[in-house]
């Protein structure tokens, strides 16, 4: 039988990592968050390498990660950065090891609330016109998913996880 591959895409705090998270526990299988795996290699945050070395630079490393995990596991679920869909090569990565791909479609005001601010918030959404701005330019490549699964504020990780379980056996 071939491996499930499942990708969780969507905006900068849209609840990746924690449906991702909650998707592997329901469908049993390994759970990977790609900023994590950047983070654990690099010893530094996703946000100290933007500030150090520039998005272009996190970008590479963010492809160079991503081609290295999905041929090496079995079943599982990953949970990209914001970003990772956006860039093309990484969508071939994806649709070579013929990833299912879902989309946290999160409104934008939801997502900003839950980007921290200051010191501890994410370079790239340094603004709320900023980030604005961001999210409107990738809405069209987040689009390209497979599937899409509206998410609101009151839904839990373990809801939208059964959620896309449903849509997977569509």
């Amino acid at each position: 039988m071939d491996k499930q591959l499942i990708a969780i895409t969507g905006f900068m705090a849209a609840g990746k990592t924690t449906v991702s998270r909650a998707l592997a526990a329901k469908l049993n299988c390994e759970f990977v968050d790609l900023d994590e795996l950047i983070t654990a290699q690099h010893k530094k945050s996703i946000s100290e390498i933007i500030k150090a070395d520039g998005e272009d630079r996190f970008r590479q490393l963010e492809t160079k990660t991503l081609a290295e995990v999905l041929p090496a596991s079995d079943d599982f679920v990953i949970a990209l950065g914001g970003g990772t869909w956006a860039r093309e090569e990484n969508r071939r990565l994806l649709n070579e090891q013929n990833a299912r791909i879902i989309w946290l479609d999160a409104p934008f005001e939801l997502c900003w609330k839950r980007i921290p601010t200051g010191d501890n918030g994410r370079p790239l959404a340094p603004s709320r016109e900023v980030a604005e701005r961001l999210y409107r330019a990738r809405r069209p490549v987040y689009e390209l998913a497979e599937l899409r699964l509206a998410v609101s504020a009151g839904q839990s990780a373990e809801a939208c996880a059964n959620e896309i379980a449903a849509l997977l056996l569509k």
